[in-house]
This record gives structure tokens, sequence and C-alpha cells, in this order.
């Protein structure tokens, strides 16, 4: 199923993203994971894309073994990153022959090491142009990314908020924010948006914190803050790594009842592969159903 046509139901959207193992114990564990997880009943899940086609083959065979074998909706994430227009047709034309309706559309981030992104000589420059060409070509479903705390190459809110606008324009269906601790910052975002004429849904990305020096470097790199009183929170438990998972799960799962309770479409959480934090704080939403107390939709 089509995720625009899934957010269009007015009833909370829960979806979670892994990305590809790189050795066959992590295939292992995140085949036992998915297996799981399909108990859940998640709305969907996505599956990122290495930078530079790293993990290209592992995204499309898990995408379809997701969608096909477990039978729960997916997304295959693809970037311009280090691919030529050429082959970027050929990879979605093997995404699409896998039976998968959705694909997130992004400009990738620089391959490990690297710290300017370059685009592909004979490749494409920004996940505008992706979608275009996805739309143009092929008939999925078309997500893209949204920055609540601007994107770190953006010189500022507006000219973020015009390029989001076009990524909208250009075929993207709905939008997923990147991670975000600060829901004022989420519904702030969502209000600059409409006012700039998004329309789409957009969906906020959570990230449960179970690493304390993992979340650290996860912000640092992709300019997300955190709050100081969370922050203070989790240098008073530093040494401590299970009270670090413990607050972490605490926090999402408010964070998460907050969101919903105020009319959030849904919640797209970023696992890092691990789903016991991310099942957990589901498991709660489910049995409160925050979502009964929001009167409208964002």
């Amino acid at each position: 199923m089509r995720i625009a046509e899934l957010l269009g139901q007015r009833r909370p959207v829960f979806s979670f993203e892994f990305f590809p193992p790189k050795s066959d114990e992590g295939h292992r564990t995140l085949a036992g994971t998915l297996e799981v997880l399909r108990d859940d009943a998640p709305d969907f899940v996505s599956m990122t894309y290495g930078a530079g086609g790293t993990t290209r083959n592992s995204t499309v065979e898990l995408t379809r073994w997701i969608k096909q074998d477990l039978g729960i909706e997916a997304m295959a994430h693809l970037s311009c990153v280090g691919e030529p227009t050429e082959r970027l047709v050929e990879i979605l034309t093997e995404i699409d022959a896998a039976g998968v309706d959705n694909v997130l559309a992004l400009r990738g981030d620089p391959p490990r090491g690297e710290t300017e992104w370059r685009p592909h000589p004979g490749g494409l420059h920004y996940s505008v142009e992706l979608i275009r060409l996805i739309r143009e070509r092929f008939d999925f479903c078309i997500g893209a990314a949204c920055f609540p705390e601007i994107h770190p190459d953006a010189p500022d809110r507006e000219s973020d908020l015009s390029y989001a606008r076009a990524k909208q324009d250009a075929g993207a269906g709905f939008l997923i924010t990147q991670l975000f601790f600060d829901n004022e910052l989420y519904f702030g975002f969502v209000e600059e948006a409409r006012a700039a004429g998004i329309t789409v849904p957009i969906v906020p990305g959570i990230m449960p914190i179970t690493n304390y020096g993992q979340i650290k470097r996860f912000t640092e790199m992709c300019g997300a803050s955190i709050p100081d009183e969370l922050e203070g929170e989790l240098n008073g438990r530093a040494d401590d790594p299970e009270a670090v998972a413990e607050l972490g799960v605490a926090y999402a799962t408010l964070q998460c009842s907050d969101l919903l309770a105020r009319g959030a479409p849904g919640v797209h959480f970023y696992t890092l592969n691990r789903s016991p934090a991310t099942r957990a704080i589901l498991a709660a939403l489910r049995a409160a159903h925050p979502w009964t107390r929001a009167t409208a939709r964002v």
C-alpha cells in the first residue's frame, strides 16, 4: 500500500527504520528482529541506502523480503550519492520489480570519511531532481526528508522551507523529519511549513536514546540539538548505560505521546537496528492511545 494512502486514513501511522547490516551475523540478527517486529503490526518499515551505494543490493533485497515474505509494507531509501543517473534508474527498476510501492528520495550524506558532499559527475545534485526523475519514470509513492532545526547546508529557515516546498511540488507525497528531542521544534516547523504552502503530511522522526555517546555523535553530525534538561539527566547517568537506556525510552514515550495528542499523523522510529526500545514505546502508546485526545491533525 502507498504510504500517502496510509497517512490519509486519519489514524496514527507507526513505522520503523532499519539499515542493511554488513556482516552475516548482522543479517541474521536483523532477520530475527524483523520476524519479531511483524507481531507488532507496524504500518511500514523502511530500509536505508548506504552512501555511495555501499548497501544498494541489500537495500533492494531486504525491502523486497519485508514486503513479500514478511507481509509488512516497505519503503526503500535511495540517495543521489555516488551513482550516475542511469544507474539510479536501474536501481529504481529493481525496486519496482521487487513489488515495492514506496521510495524515500534523498540527496544523501557524504561517504564515510568525507566531510563535503560531491555529486557524481554524471548524476544528480539534489533530492528534488531525484524526486522529479522518479515521478517522470515510475509510479512510486515518494517520500522526502525535512528538518525541524534547518538542514546543515541551508543558509536559513526561509531557504530550507522553500526547498521543502520544492520537494512537494516535484512529487513528494509526505515528509519525514530529521530526529529531534524538543517537540516545539516540530510544531513550530509544521506551522511555518503550512504557511509556506506545504500541505503534505509531516511525520515526526524519533530516535529513542539507548547510548549516550552514540546520540551525541548523531546529533553533532546532523545538526540536531539535545535540550539542556535532557542532556543534564543524561550526563548524570553517563557511567550507567542501562540507566541511560531507561531514561531514553521514558523520554521518547512521553515525547511521542505529546506529539500524537497534539495531532501528529504518526511516528517514524529510527531504530539503529535495535527494536526492543521502540517496541516498548509502541506498546505503551497503543495502550494509552493519546491520539484520541487530539482535536485536529497538524
